[in-house]
């Protein structure tokens, strides 16, 4: 069975050298990262994970981790992550990351993201900004998202130390999308890191609005909360998406604990391809419903 994995940090050397995703080696203990792949992983040992396990295509994130403006932000140039989706146009897609205080220019470059380079949906790290996701610095560019058809993903849930030199709120509590989804009722908002503590408050929002959508990354499926396994085995088995946030958990092995989770054979599907095909119109969706 093939699967979209949403939500995937381009990891090279290069970006391992630069440190362009903004964390600390102390975060990549906690992880239990392996030593051997710190110094960055190239994108055609990446492409064997994939293959490894059944993961036809990866969407790569130019991520905007904190203001521009703040000496220790980082970020993954648009350019770079570009380079690779061209290189490789069918196993990656592009995903464009928000920095709220570049105002319009920024809005701009996640336009010229979409129309020149190919990019699929928007990205973001409210945590980064200290700013909940209904805070008005977004507005613009979730009318941006709306104008130009594409899905805006964000981080829900607890922030956790990924700086020591500096430790941000937690300001993403999933029910802040409750007033974005009522303000862009057209607008697709994927709640990814499955909102954790609050994952029930993230379900919730999924139930109530026909945009809000759920993304699996960042916590290996053997400690997903029970209540999210029910979500997608039954009465949301169409809002939620497979992700790993690469390099926080491989694969692999997140293909393999799915496996283990006795998912039901119309669920399954849903949650590993069909549903991210349909959100980000990639051809291919089937629907599923009870």
């Amino acid at each position: 069975m093939s699967a979209i994995d949403i939500v995937v940090n381009l990891y090279t050397e290069v970006e391992a050298a630069e440190n362009s995703l903004g964390i600390d080696p102390e975060f990549l203990d906690k992880i239990r990262f392996p030593q051997d792949l710190r110094r960055g992983v190239p994108v055609a040992k990446y492409l064997e994970k994939m293959d490894a396990a059944g993961v036809e295509r990866s969407f790569l994130v130019a991520a905007r981790a904190g203001d521009s403006r703040e000496r220790d932000s980082k970020e993954v140039p648009y350019a770079r992550v570009h380079e690779v989706c061209r290189t490789h146009p069918a196993r990656f897609s592009g995903l464009a990351g928000i920095d709220p205080f570049r105002g319009m220019d920024g809005v701009r470059e996640l336009e010229r993201a979409v129309r020149d380079y190919g990019f699929v949906g928007a990205h973001l790290y409210p945590h980064h900004f200290e700013l909940a996701p209904d805070h008005a610095k977004y507005y613009p560019y979730y009318a941006k998202c709306c104008e130009l058809g594409i899905p805006i993903m964000m981080q829900v849930g607890q922030s956790l130390v990924y700086q020591r030199a500096r430790r941000r709120r937690s300001v993403g509590r999933p029910i802040a999308l409750d007033a974005v989804a009522c303000d862009f009722p057209e607008l697709k908002l994927i709640g990814i890191h499955i909102g954790i503590p609050w994952t029930a408050e993230m379900i919730a929002m999924a139930w109530k609005h026909e945009n809000v959508f759920i993304g699996t990354d960042a916590y290996a499926p053997k400690y997903w909360p029970a209540e999210l396994v029910h979500y997608i085995n039954t009465y949301g088995r169409e809002k939620v998406m497979f992700g790993t946030d690469w390099p926080v958990v491989d694969p692999q092995r997140a293909i393999r604990e799915i496996d283990e989770l006795g998912l039901r054979p119309d669920a399954k599907p849903c949650l590993l391809r069909e549903n991210a095909a349909r959100v980000f119109k990639l051809g291919g969706a089937k629907t599923a419903r009870a």
